[in-house]
């Protein structure tokens, strides 16, 4: 028997952000593994011209909730939505839905954060606002990780006598194992570069390879979730216990390292009308990333913007390249960057639990095989963003090539441009050209006539 499963059983639970992607595999696995859980609220914010329950149930059909929905078809009853809006006054729910929540909830679950890390502070007015940011954030690197940090002072302020526990995920990636691996549903941090990467989009990345790429897998932080939801509760910590659910610590990737996992597995499988052949150069050094930068994203994109608009169409690869750069430029604080996190609190609790629920509510990232992960996580990307069919892998390759002989062709005229430019106009050149040539054809001469002797 499952403690921490049995625990959530005919409780009622709160969930913020479930329609996002955390939230969503909270949800799931909350009703996969206590199937008897009594009710699950989840505030949804309202949207122009799309009803409350028109979202639910456009969440609920996801592919993810398919292992849930054949083991418990009827699933969806026990989600029950309430209108809500977080930067409102009371979170702008109605009184009777209050008094529902007051009423029934047992557990809250916090998930609903945004995921720009340059959103706007919205205290007072926005001109003013935006004059004394970098003053109120000091050396923090942005409003994200800022507001990060007052929420988690705030619950140790205010928490009262209401057992609070709170859960730190590091950089959130693609599922490991569940409901199945490489699951995602959104384009932001490592997942956005991936795709940009496999596309040949992206060819320069400014990081520090040597630096920890500390991913941890969504189904890890959500099992670490449930399973500090159980602990907080049955074992009432004296003091808030803060858990860092990251990698780094025990089973350390960096970002070296991912570069050719990524690269080898898009290769192997291939995205659909690839823009280049996927390849990328890691650097810290700023001048050879500007560098790579010039040659490599902005010369083809503006020449592939000037061939859209020489036939007629609309071009839209710079426009691409500059949100991408302005993503990444974000992106690079924590790609340069080595942190240590201790994993005391999460060793804990590891400790705590039955091998049952060890295995049912794995968060122990020793385990983790990080080459299986990032080639799961790149078909993940193929198959659940992007949509793509594993059997157009072959035209998809086929493309590839393609795009290899174009490249040869173009490699070929551009060398034969140099040599009209500098060489053919210099007597000089001629002669050192001609001599190479020559001690070239020599030494093959030479090593034909060593291996027919050696035979």
């Amino acid at each position: 028997m499952s403690s921490v499963a049995t625990y959530y059983n005919e409780k009622s639970v709160l969930v913020t952000g479930a329609t996002g992607f955390m939230g969503k595999v909270l949800v799931e696995k909350l009703l996969r593994s206590s199937p008897d859980v009594k009710a699950i609220y989840i505030l949804v914010r309202p949207k122009a011209g799309q009803l409350m329950q028109n979202r639910v149930e456009h969440m609920v059909k996801c592919k993810l909730f398919d292992r849930v929905r054949e083991e418990c078809p009827n699933f969806h009853e026990k989600i029950k939505p309430i209108s809500a809006e977080l930067t409102h006054p009371n979170l702008a729910i109605n009184p009777e839905d209050t008094a529902e929540l007051l009423s029934e909830v047992n557990i809250v679950f916090h998930c609903a954060a945004t995921v720009r890390f340059d959103e706007p502070l919205k205290w007072m007015d926005e001109f003013l606002i935006e004059e004394i940011t970098p003053k109120l954030i000091g050396d923090w690197p942005n409003t994200y990780t800022f507001t990060k940090a007052l929420a988690e002072y705030l619950l140790q302020q205010e928490k009262g006598n209401i057992n609070v526990a709170i859960v730190r995920p590091s950089i959130v990636g693609a599922s490991w194992h569940e409901p199945f691996p490489g699951w995602i549903d959104n384009f932001n941090g490592t997942s956005g570069i991936f795709i940009a990467a496999g596309k040949g989009i992206i060819r320069t990345v400014k990081c520090n390879v040597e630096a920890v790429a500390d991913i941890v897998p969504v189904d890890v932080a959500i099992n670490l979730i449930l399973a500090t939801g159980w602990y907080t509760a049955v074992h009432r910590p004296k003091s808030m216990l803060i858990y860092n659910c990251t990698t780094g610590g025990m089973n350390p990737f960096c970002w070296g390292e991912m570069e050719h996992h990524v690269i080898s597995t898009y290769k192997r499988n291939p995205l659909e009308k690839a823009f280049r052949i996927p390849k990328a150069n890691m650097t810290s050094n700023y001048l050879m990333h500007q560098y790579w930068t010039a040659v490599s994203h902005k010369a083809p994109a503006f020449l592939y913007d000037l061939y859209l608009r020489l036939t007629g169409r609309k071009p839209r690869m710079m426009k691409l390249f500059s949100r991408l750069h302005k993503s990444m430029t974000f992106f690079e604080y924590f790609t340069s960057r080595t942190w240590e996190w201790s994993s005391d609190n999460m060793n804990m609790l590891m400790n705590q639990l039955s091998p049952k629920d060890k295995k049912l509510f794995c968060f122990d990232v020793r385990q983790l095989h990080w080459s299986e992960y990032i080639e799961n996580y790149c078909l993940g990307t193929k198959k659940y963003l992007l949509n793509e069919d594993m059997a157009g892998i072959p035209a998809a390759k086929q493309h590839l090539r393609k795009l290899r002989n174009i490249q040869y062709a173009l490699n070929t005229i551009f060398l034969v441009i140099i040599w009209r430019i500098f060489i053919a106009r210099s007597q000089m050149a001629q002669n050192i050209w001609y001599f190479v040539v020559n001690l070239c054809y020599k030494f093959l001469s030479y090593f034909r006539a060593s291996s027919t002797l050696r035979h």
